[in-house]
């Protein structure tokens, strides 16, 4: 099948450091050019992967201190597709709503997989004008903002099979690993690690937009047990997580997926997570982690980590989220649409 990756241009494929979206657009694409599909990857120039690549931007924006207006590069890249889409079989977009106007009314069958939160005002009447597009949500409470698009499935995260592996050593600290934010918590898990007098260890960016609030809230929390290490990178990650009792994610927000629960998993350690977004439908609560609805709860709750197996929350990692059944997912999908273009 020759099947066109269309990326943001925000990070590279994969990105050096932090960036969800685009670490699953490589997953998925070395999945399928590994099942013997012809990809083309449009990401940016910096981007690594064995599929063929377009570069529709020297590098990647956020480490391009030049760019001013990060709409320019993408409009660009909209267009270097629309000149080669009769060459695939298939137009898969992970860049939100920017498809939608001209790349639903041309020839080749197209969906965007949406990655980012759906509960916001403005998205409203953009679905309202595009009832048709296929739409592939990443967890089912991600839909429920935004009832009348077109969603065709939802297509959970997955990562490569042995990309993260439990480590052997020691468990004797709490982990956080993400992006420091108001709706990630990390005030939160300073308070639930200090109540238990538990070791915390924060590996995680901070976005300009960010700064402030990182300054002024977090850290003065820091020390006595607190340890910010900044962003890590995927050879990082199994020690980090690995050596963790669990990883802790007291969210404030409609988390459409949450990556760092299954690269936890991946790793055989639980997560502490509390009910929002797509938490209950990622985590088994009381098997790979434990589900709370705030902090005193997360505080008893902890007092059942021991009885979370490692070995079996790896194979549920095995059972649900590698990057292989989600390229199977994927790849069921564009079969579908391809038939159903035929048949139109």
């Amino acid at each position: 099948m020759r099947i066109a990756q269309i990326a943001p241009l925000h990070e590279a494929v994969p990105p050096k450091l932090y960036g969800g979206t685009e670490r699953v657009v490589s997953f998925l694409t070395e999945e399928l050019t590994s099942m013997g599909h012809d990809v083309t990857l449009f990401a940016s120039g910096d981007s690594v992967t064995s599929a063929r690549l377009t570069a529709c931007w020297p590098q990647a924006l956020r480490l391009d201190p030049a760019i001013r207006d990060p709409i320019a590069p993408h409009m660009l890249m909209m267009e270097q597709v629309a000149r080669v889409a009769e060459q695939f079989d298939i137009l898969h977009f992970h860049m939100d709503y920017w498809p939608f106007t001209y790349f639903s009314r041309q020839k080749t069958p197209m969906l965007t997989t949406m990655h980012g939160r759906l509960d916001l005002m403005e998205l409203q009447p953009v679905f309202d004008a595009f009832p048709k597009v296929p739409i592939v949500s990443i967890s089912n409470n991600q839909r429920l903002p935004l009832p009348q698009a077109h969603y065709v499935r939802t297509v959970l995260h997955g990562l490569p099979e042995k990309l993260l592996t439990p480590q052997p050593g020691p468990r004797d600290y709490f982990a956080f690993l993400g992006r420091i934010c108001p709706e990630k918590g990390v005030d939160k898990a300073i308070r639930i690690a200090r109540a238990l007098n538990v070791p915390l260890k924060i590996a995680a960016k901070i976005d300009k937009v960010d700064a402030e609030y990182f300054e002024r809230e977090i850290v003065p929390m820091l020390g006595e047990g607190v340890e910010l290490i900044g962003e890590i990178n995927d050879r990082q990650k199994p020690a980090f997580l690995s050596g963790a009792r669990a990883l802790l994610m007291p969210i404030d927000w409609p988390e459409p997926f949450g990556l760092v629960m299954i690269e936890a998993m991946a790793c055989g350690t639980p997560v502490v997570a509390f009910r929002r977004g797509s938490v209950p439908e990622v985590l088994e609560d009381g098997l790979t982690g434990l589900i709370v609805n705030d902090e005193h709860e997360a505080i008893t709750a902890c007092a059942r980590l021991p009885e979370l197996q490692s070995d079996r929350i790896r194979e549920r990692f095995e059972q649900r989220f590698t990057a292989r059944r989600m390229a199977e997912d994927y790849l069921d999908i564009y079969r579908e649409l391809i038939e159903a273009r035929k048949t139109a």
